[in-house]
């Protein structure tokens, strides 16, 4: 049984990922109808987006940056609007080829958004308003979305 788990160890691909630096690229805060919207009684509603978008910095090392854009709306009237832009020098690797998109869209922004939501908190508090508390996100899921749509946008003109 030992030596069944011991080949089982040595075939599995033992990938790293370390962590060099983490901080916030760009932050962008607008409260466009300020101070009157503070005497106002509003029951508005958020939209929320992410992207992330990867960089080779050098062999085996990786920027990554988190966007996270947040629009509170009450309507159609923008009462504020918060984006930043966090950010993560990583260095990856044994991963293979194959694996390392997923790791850069999965695990680096799982590392970051920590941080992005504690930056969106922080700003829209200091901004004047409530909290802004964001829920948890599974990048492993947005990651496997973005594999479905870009399977379904695929030239439908090939031939096998």
């Amino acid at each position: 049984m030992a030596n069944e788990n011991e080949q089982t160890a040595a075939q599995a691909p033992l990938g790293q990922l370390g962590i060099q630096k983490i901080y916030v690229k760009d932050l962008s805060f607008e409260a466009p109808h300020a101070p009157k919207v503070f005497t106002e009684q509003l029951n508005p509603s958020l939209d929320l987006h992410f992207a992330n978008a990867a960089t080779t910095l050098g062999p085996d090392v990786h920027e990554v940056v988190l966007t996270v854009t947040c629009t509170v709306k009450q309507d159609d009237r923008t009462i504020y609007l918060v984006e930043v832009q966090q950010a993560g020098i990583f260095n990856i690797s044994g991963f293979g080829e194959q694996h390392l998109p997923a790791v850069l869209a999965t695990a680096c922004p799982n590392i970051l958004f920590p941080f992005a939501r504690e930056a969106v908190c922080d700003i829209v508090t200091k901004g004047g308003f409530p909290q802004l508390l964001l829920a948890p996100v599974n990048f492993d899921a947005l990651y496997a979305q973005e594999l479905q749509r870009r399977r379904g946008a695929a030239p439908a003109d090939q031939t096998h």
